[in-house]
C-alpha cells in the first residue's frame, strides 16, 4: 500500500469529506422546500469553506511527506512545480 501525505489521518479526512456530503444533500433538499436564497447561499459558504479546511489539511500533508520524500530523492524541483500549480488552482476558484 502506498503511503500518501493523507494516511495517517485518513479516518479524519473521510469523516469530514461525509459531514461535507451530508451538507451538500441539505442543500439539496432546501431547494427543493424552496428556502430562502440567502440561507441556501450561507450554507454554500459553510461547505466551501469546510472544503478549503481539508484542501489546506491535504497541502499541509503533502508538503509535510510527499515533497520532503522527493527532496530527499532529488526531485524538489519537479515536486515543487507541481505544489505550485495545485495551489493555484485552489486559488483561482469562484
Amino acid at each position: 500500500m502506498t503511503t500518501r501525505g493523507y494516511t495517517a489521518t485518513k479516518d479524519q479526512l473521510q469523516t469530514r469529506l461525509r459531514r461535507i456530503e451530508g451538507q451538500v444533500r441539505g442543500i439539496e433538499r432546501m431547494v427543493e422546500e424552496d428556502r430562502y436564497c440567502i440561507d441556501v447561499l450561507t450554507q454554500i459558504s459553510a461547505i466551501q469553506a469546510a472544503l478549503d479546511k481539508v484542501a489546506l489539511g491535504l497541502l499541509d500533508g503533502h508538503v509535510r511527506h510527499c515533497v520532503t520524500n522527493a527532496a530527499q530523492e532529488g526531485q524538489s524541483e519537479e515536486m515543487s512545480t507541481e505544489l505550485m500549480a495545485a495551489v493555484g488552482r485552489l486559488m483561482r476558484r469562484g
